[in-house]
């Protein structure tokens, strides 16, 4: 297979070349082809520009003592054996992730797994859309995708709510003109997928919400009757 004509698994390592999961070898052998490829550079900047959200909703974390200790015993280890030191690799890792922040990581780990699975037939990624919702202390617990080619909307619980027997969790849009709409009932956990309207995109609505509501629903198909527990951009990517 000829890997440079291959445009999904393209996207695919420049997706995970920025977010920072490309390691080792993989990492390096792309760094080389990134110096020859004025359009594989390209799409690591614009794989950048969709990820960016996701940094203004993160709670800033310093790494652990540990995460340092572990990358001055690798550069020990490399230096001891004559290889290339790693330092600047791993310093451009850690800088994108002290960014986003531990409150991130799961939303960025999630979101991964989401935009790098493409199944061959569906031929060059298509546009699509995602939105991750967090609670008022930025605590990231669930991330939602939309296809617009499949017209659906997968709803994933990274984080499990504990939901009385009686009461239900509703995704709304949240338009820029007009009421909320209502778009279905979310599980407590797990994934769950609803159909995307055609109009339900990140330019009629910058923002999905999740409210706290009786079971089976608001009796107000146009307005939350519950708390709004989750929100969150949504967005182009």
């Amino acid at each position: 297979m000829n890997y440079r004509h291959n445009h999904v698994l393209k996207e695919k390592l420049a997706a995970e070349y920025a977010l920072g999961t490309l390691r080792g070898g993989a990492r390096r052998r792309f760094e080389a082809w990134l110096k020859e490829d004025a359009a594989l550079r390209r799409s690591v900047a614009e794989w950048q520009d969709r990820l960016y959200p996701l940094a203004e909703i993160a709670l800033a974390v310093a790494p652990p003592a540990r995460a340092w200790k572990a990358i001055e015993d690798r550069i020990d280890a490399q230096a001891a054996e004559g290889r290339r030191s790693i330092w600047e690799s791993l310093n451009e890792n850690f800088r994108f992730w002290r960014t986003l922040g531990v409150a991130s990581t799961a939303v960025a780990a999630m979101l991964a797994a989401v935009l790098l699975v493409q199944r061959p037939e569906d031929g060059p990624a298509g546009p699509s859309y995602v939105a991750a919702l967090t609670d008022d202390k930025a605590a990231p617990a669930i991330v939602i995708t939309g296809d617009p080619k499949r017209r659906e909307l997968t709803i994933k619980i990274v984080s499990p709510q504990n939901i009385a027997a009686d009461r239900s969790l509703e995704l709304w849009a949240l338009p820029r003109d007009g009421a909320p709409r209502s778009l279905g009932l979310v599980a407590a956990n797990g994934t769950v997928i609803l159909p995307l309207p055609e109009n339900v995109t990140p330019e009629t609505v910058p923002a999905l919400a999740i409210s706290l509501e009786p079971k089976g629903g608001s009796p107000n198909p146009n307005a939350p009757s519950g708390p709004v527990l989750y929100k969150g951009a949504w967005v182009g990517i």
